[in-house]
């Protein structure tokens, strides 16, 4: 199966989560992907993020992470995804703020530069940290990616409706007229 880094893919609104993303059905064991396991993955991951973050302005061209610094971007992934999900559940404590400030830290101690992936996804996750309004965080109802809700009304229930929310109607109208036809 190919892959390739497409818009859907950068669905959270902020690299930092589009970083925590690049871990598929995180919850579900049995189907987990983490897409920063392939190398060619990772190491396509800072281009795509430069031309489809919604912070592709904001940080510009990135730079590949090091290698010595995979390690640092893995456990600061993990860390922002810990946060800010615990944050939309209402689980946030200051020790999930705590553990993401010393990711950052180190990412950004590491760093080579601004424009490398390691200090431009800290950069990130310390904005989202003082977002004015953190109940726009949300997690998808369907792939359980972080996304941040930008909508007017603040309706928005899936990452991305094309991909996510299409799947969950389809699949609504599916057992809808299964039970339909079911004598």
């Amino acid at each position: 199966m190919t892959f390739s880094w497409t818009p859907h893919r950068f669905a959270g609104g902020a690299l930092a989560l589009d970083v925590a993303n690049s871990v598929i059905l995180r919850h579900a064991p049995e189907s987990r992907c983490d897409r920063f396991a392939v190398p060619e993955q990772l190491a396509a991951f800072p281009e795509a993020a430069s031309r489809l973050s919604a912070e592709a302005e904001r940080f510009g061209a990135l730079r590949p992470v090091q290698p010595e610094n995979q390690v640092l971007l893995l456990d600061l992934r993990e860390a922002i995804d810990v946060c800010f999900r615990a944050r939309v559940l209402g689980h946030e404590s200051r020790l999930h703020l705590a553990a993401l400030l010393e990711a950052c830290a180190a990412a950004l101690r590491a760093a080579p530069a601004d424009d490398s992936l390691e200090a431009a996804t800290a950069r990130s996750a310390l904005g989202l940290t003082c977002e004015p309004q953190p109940e726009r965080m949300k997690i998808c109802g369907n792939c359980g990616w972080l996304f941040i809700d930008r909508s007017k009304n603040r309706s928005r229930t899936w990452c991305d409706m094309t991909v996510c929310g299409n799947r969950v109607k389809a699949n609504r109208h599916y057992h809808r007229k299964k039970t339909e036809v079911s004598p």
